[in-house]
């Protein structure tokens, strides 16, 4: 009965658009990895057997077995919506997992580039006179200098760089708008791309352009990110973001107030910011480790 209902479900998740392959795919693994439990463990066939006590002992067992809390709080969503399913259809009268308690996660710390590497992506990288080249080296220093995101960097039109009042207007989520200050060294940057941004520039006045004179576009600004960075750092994720959180950690590193770091990203409320203290607290754990005599 159980393995018939997961098909059901299966089909339901098919039907239903709202669900990618890829999460329909997890949901029925995760669930044919639980069937196999109560086959092994409690030889159930009938789902009205499976009480909250069987599902706890499958979760502890995931635990045993080395998984991390966020791996199995996936297999716990999905089995919640297996049963939201079940009772929505009326397969079942009661829903077991009302009385399961997601683990809690440790919190994932945000990635970022150290300081002296992201000079040598400024000093060391020789940067060519090119169209191409003064484009990408503005991308990464708007990017490092300003901390602001994929989506507001590629939406920058021209007019909202103040280059007299050293300043940049982003439009950020739910339309908000915030003015970030730009350095003396971003402004001579930005100066730099906007005489050649001429020779491409067609009636347009987003600030980024493609070559051929379109506005950049996201996967572009992926790529060109990933290839600089792969230049200066090994770590795994390189992208905008982790540009965007190395903004934020070296900002606070070097002593700047978490409320004005708030400010900068367009964050909604403070403790969206606090995350990148764990970064500063980790740093001085480990110096506490390398210098104390006691540590």
């Amino acid at each position: 009965m159980v393995e018939a209902l997961i098909n059901n479900f299966s089909n339901y998740l098919a039907y239903e658009k709202r669900f990618s392959v890829h999460t329909s795919k997890a949901y029925i693994s995760d669930l044919e990895q639980f069937q196999s439990y109560l086959n092994t463990r409690y030889n159930i066939a009938n789902i009205e057997e499976v009480n909250h006590q069987i599902i706890r002992s499958w979760i502890v067992e995931l635990l045993e077995q080395k998984l991390t809390s966020r791996s199995v709080n996936r297999k716990i969503s999905s089995l919640k919506k297996f049963y939201k399913y079940l009772i929505k259809n009326g397969l079942i009268k009661k829903n077991p997992m009302l009385k399961i308690i997601s683990p809690k996660t440790s919190k994932r710390l945000p990635v970022f580039v150290e300081q002296d590497k992201m000079e040598n992506l400024f000093e060391k990288i020789s940067f060519e006179s090119s169209f191409k080249s003064l484009r990408d080296k503005s991308i990464l220093e708007l990017f490092y200098g300003t901390g602001m995101r994929l989506s507001e960097l590629c939406s920058l039109k021209t007019s909202d760089v103040n280059i007299y009042n050293s300043q940049v207007k982003v439009l950020g989520k739910r339309n908000k708008e915030r003015i970030i200050p730009l350095t003396n060294n971003l402004i001579k940057v930005l100066n730099e791309y906007m005489e050649v941004r001429k020779e491409v520039a067609n009636n347009i006045d987003y600030l980024f352009l493609t070559e051929k004179g379109g506005k950049i576009y996201e996967k572009l600004v992926y790529r060109i990110v990933i290839y600089y960075l792969s230049k200066i750092t090994t770590i795994d994720k390189k992208s905008p973001h982790v540009l965007r959180h190395t903004f934020a950690t070296h900002m606070l590193n070097n002593g700047a107030e978490l409320n004005a770091i708030k400010e900068f990203l367009g964050h909604a409320n403070l403790s969206a910011t606090q995350v990148y203290t764990h970064n500063t607290v980790e740093k001085l754990k480990r110096i506490y480790k390398q210098a104390h005599p006691k540590a």
